[in-house]
């Protein structure tokens, strides 16, 4: 898979088939969509190319509105090229962009830039200055610049909304594994492992501060998880916490790793955590020693899960 960060970096000899969105999780609602776009672009000799934006339209047009999304543009793409597309451009949203007029955008974007042939697209689809163009407007000009128009139906669409929601409902109760069966995959996170206060070393479990890099990358709820990650080539599991530590007074939300059967500096590392299962929800304790007879429980739940697992 090819990716270019405008549709005026793109470039092919063929024409292509289009479809456009945002497809925050690339997850099982996204894959009917994203199976007939290559399929197609096999069928009728077309370069596949899915279109997307970044930043989200509503972190430029709506600054102060808080948002929350499921995948790191770069975990987007990693995501995309599984499903065998051709191309991916990854637009930049700003506000010049925004103010193209449909017609602009049409020419512009999709007929010069990107060669469409023919473009899949939702029937609720809005385009242009204030999306105020919709798909009836996208085929009258398919029929000025010699491209066709495809309908996504209402049901794939619905698929799409349901699976998002449920995902973000289930990551935002803790529900890993509700949220894991609609990603089609394990929700991750990524980052840079951090100094933290090292609490973790007085009471025997040291664990690897995880620090994202993405503002805007949704956190599951505050708790306990069993997680995996690759390291150094193995995969490794452990428990993390996700909170702000209420034992010991803590006030910043952190995310903490305690990888079993590992102890090695982590620090300045990237790490991603994959999660597997929510063992309990974040709790306060009387006691520096209660806390820790607690994650010694959490270790024997995560041990036992992982066994049941193999």
């Amino acid at each position: 898979m090819k990716k270019y960060t405008s549709a005026s970096t793109f470039k092919s000899d063929r024409h292509s088939v289009v479809t456009i969105g945002t497809f925050d999780g690339v997850h099982i609602g996204h894959s009917a969509i994203l199976k007939r776009l290559v399929e197609t672009g096999k069928k009728e000799d077309l370069d596949s190319v899915v279109l997307t934006f970044f930043p989200h339209p509503r972190m430029v047009l709506q600054q102060h509105s808080e948002i929350s999304l499921l995948n790191t543009i770069e975990e987007r793409a990693q995501l995309l090229e599984k499903t065998g597309l051709e191309h991916l451009v990854i637009h930049q949203f700003t506000h010049a962009f925004s103010r193209l007029t449909a017609l602009e955008y049409v020419r512009d974007i999709l007929v010069n830039g990107l060669k469409a042939k023919k473009i899949i697209i939702g029937y609720d689809h809005r385009f242009g200055r204030n999306r105020t163009a919709n798909i009836e407007n996208l085929k009258e000009f398919g029929l000025t610049y010699g491209f066709e128009v495809e309908e996504i139906s209402a049901k794939e669409l619905d698929d799409v909304t349901i699976s998002s929601t449920k995902i973000r409902n289930a990551l935002n109760a803790g529900d890993i594994e509700t949220a894991n069966s609609y990603l089609g995959y394990n929700y991750l996170l990524t980052g840079d492992i951090e100094k933290g206060k090292a609490l973790g070393r007085t009471i025997n479990y040291p664990t690897a501060n995880l620090k994202l890099k993405e503002k805007y990358k949704l956190i599951p709820k505050n708790g306990v998880y069993v997680v995996a990650s690759i390291i150094e080539g193995k995969k490794i599991y452990g428990i993390t916490s996700i909170g702000t530590n209420p034992t010991v007074g803590g006030k910043k939300r952190t995310i903490e790793t305690h990888f079993l059967n590992f102890n090695k500096d982590l620090y300045g590392e990237e790490i991603t955590i994959e999660f597997l299962k929510h063992i309990r929800d974040e709790e306060t304790f009387d006691s520096i020693e209660e806390l820790r007879q607690e994650i010694e429980k959490d270790e024997k739940k995560a041990i036992q899960f992982l066994n049941q697992r193999e």
